[in-house]
């Protein structure tokens, strides 16, 4: 029997793909990918296949930057591998 820890993920990821797409749907799948601290710092809103990202602040913008190549695989997961491309950064005061 596996713990439930593992089994959370997966059943995440089997929940959000058959959820019709949404900017909610978008939104919570950017928090479980990245997490909180970065989700408190961070707005995002799919246009077509890319995922714009809006940080507080350049030194966050260069952090999301950074760890694109972790946070992109996840999304994929999450959404489907053809939802979410790439990831566009932006710093915008909000």
């Amino acid at each position: 029997m596996k713990p439930l820890t593992q089994s959370i993920p997966g059943a995440l990821t089997d929940l959000l793909r058959d959820a019709p797409l949404s900017p909610g749907k978008v939104a919570f799948a950017w928090t479980a990918a990245v997490g909180a601290a970065f989700d408190r710092v961070t707005r995002v809103r799919l246009e077509a296949d890319v995922l714009v990202v809006e940080t507080t602040s350049p030194q966050w913008s260069h952090e999301v930057r950074r760890s694109i190549g972790v946070i992109l695989p996840r999304l994929q997961a999450l959404l489907g591998r053809d939802t979410v491309r790439k990831l566009e950064v932006r710093s915008a005061a909000f």
